[in-house]
């Protein structure tokens, strides 16, 4: 999956959070490593939405949709 990101540069390096994943977000030292990091935290994110959705017992849905 592709998600769009925010990387902002600071004093102490490199922020980056994902709007479309509230909550989402790392830091760097240097802008590679902060995306880098916020690869592992999308992963994070993501198997801990899996757990929650797992233990409400919920259904899922895959919506497709295009964006020009």
């Amino acid at each position: 999956m592709i998600y769009k990101v925010v990387l902002k540069e600071s004093e102490e390096g490199f922020a980056v959070w994902v709007p479309g994943l509230p909550g989402c977000a790392s830091q760097g030292e240097t802008e590679d490593q902060a995306l880098e990091n916020i690869k592992d935290a999308i992963e994070g994110y993501l198997a801990a939405l899996a757990d929650l959705q797992a233990e409400s017992g919920s259904e899922t849905r895959n919506v497709l949709v295009n964006v020009d």
